[in-house]
């Protein structure tokens, strides 16, 4: 019997998992140093903010995993022999494969600030990030103030914890707008009012110098570029994610940024394939990135392996590029591109409701005027409608004509016919 060997239990290799099981009699085996069971991620704020306990974020039963005869190994693979198919575990056992994916996430940004290594200077990434953050940040008593590095959706989601137990927090931001790699200034604009008003002190433009450490070996205060020293209890770094390959590097297996893939999620050395946050495409799909660490993507690749695996080889085809976040109070959608600049060739509209809480806006091509990108903030898309007009390159006056077949109107949410009034009547002129 083939054994298929997964190296972590997220998205990613859970997904793996299951769909072979559909599919064939192997034998599958998951291993995981992070948890015992495979959990929801994007759910791990939620516990820390009282909404949720850890047993909630399970999606499946404990009982599951038997029941289905996937094997699940609590160890940390230290070192991976592709000559002998070989994982060498940091329990002093080895586990041989005949196919191994792997599919070991994440890790939280360093960039060799003087004082990352201190007691209280955290990410946010894993589950032992949200209990350390539980000793590191309890109350405002034990954690007066806290500083965040680092504009991006994993900074957002760490202020608004802390807020929940009304922890002041200082928020330092490079970027002269928040997310400003991501969103176009009026866009970011939109959020940074948000923030400010959630009492959180944005600071833009601004960058970590150092952590300097108490006489304990604490974090005590940041320095900034400009000089400034911030007092603090808690540092969270959240400049980002990069994929979590280290001990993969005395390996066979070839690396870059990431674990090198081609479209079918293939490595370099046969029988191994990467799948996640650490699977680097060498073959992109149009202007997608060659990393996306991104839920849903890695949920696809754990889908399209399963078929290769299973003797039905699949090129990973991730479609148009989609993501949702949450700001606070605001919901956020993106689909196809809206860069912060539009390119030569490339226009943008921007509408803005007058209560600053929702905006719309619509990137299209100034040639063709067919449909390029499109954000949303407040006001739910439905995605099946904004996905079939990026591909049928719906033009942007039918767009804005069409546009009330884009809005998701669930009960007791009421409507969104005067915000829809005001974006057609907008528009209108282009």
């Amino acid at each position: 019997m083939k054994h298929i060997v997964i190296i972590g239990n997220g998205i990613s290799g859970v997904t793996a998992a299951r769909h072979i099981r559909k599919q064939k009699d192997y034998r599958i085996t998951l291993i995981s140093s992070e948890s015992q069971y495979f959990f929801s991620r994007t759910a791990l704020m939620y516990i820390y903010m009282g909404h949720m306990t850890y047993e909630n974020t399970k999606p499946y039963e404990d009982w599951f995993w038997k029941k289905n005869r996937l094997e699940l190994l609590f160890a940390h693979v230290e070192k991976v022999d592709t000559d002998t198919k070989t994982l060498h575990l940091d329990t002093g056992d080895n586990v041989t494969y005949d196919r191994l994916i792997i599919a070991c996430g994440s890790k939280p940004n360093r960039f060799g600030w003087p004082g990352q290594d201190l007691e209280g200077v955290q990410g946010l990434y894993s589950k032992q990030d949200l209990e350390m953050l539980e000793r590191n940040a309890p109350n405002n008593k034990q954690c007066p103030h806290a500083v965040i590095i680092g504009g991006g959706l994993i900074g957002i989601e760490l202020a608004e914890m802390l807020s929940t137990r009304k922890i002041p927090v200082t928020f330092l931001v490079r970027e002269k707008n928040f997310w400003g790699n991501i969103l176009p200034p009026e866009d970011a604009a939109l959020i940074e009012e948000h923030i400010r008003e959630h009492h959180i002190d944005l600071r833009l433009s601004t960058e970590l110098k150092e952590i300097e450490a108490d006489e304990n070996g604490r974090c005590r205060a940041v320095i900034t570029n400009t000089g400034e020293r911030i007092e603090c209890q808690l540092v969270g770094l959240t400049a980002g994610v990069s994929p979590n390959i280290d001990f993969l590097k005395d390996s066979k297996i070839e690396l870059g940024r990431g674990v090198k893939v081609n479209r079918y999620l293939e490595t370099n050395i046969a029988d191994v394939f990467a799948i996640g946050d650490c699977a680097e495409q060498t073959e992109t799909s149009g202007k997608r990135r060659p990393i996306e660490a991104v839920w849903y993507t890695g949920r696809m690749m754990g889908e399209v392996v399963a078929q290769t695996i299973c003797g039905r080889r699949t090129p990973y085809q991730p479609g148009h590029w989609f993501n949702s976040a949450k700001f606070f109070d605001i919901e956020y959608q993106t689909y196809g591109w809206v860069w912060p600049e539009p390119s030569e060739n490339e226009k943008q509209l921007f509408w803005k409701h007058p209560s600053g809480k929702k905006a719309i806006r619509l990137a299209y091509d100034k040639n063709t005027k067919h449909l390029l990108g499109l954000n949303s903030f407040g006001i739910r898309i439905r995605h099946e409608v904004i996905d079939q007009w990026l591909t049928e390159k719906r033009k942007l006056s039918y767009v804005i004509e069409n546009f009330k077949e884009a809005l998701f109107e669930p009960e007791f949410f009421g409507t969104y016919k005067e915000d829809l009034r005001m974006i057609k009547n907008q528009f209108a002129t282009v």
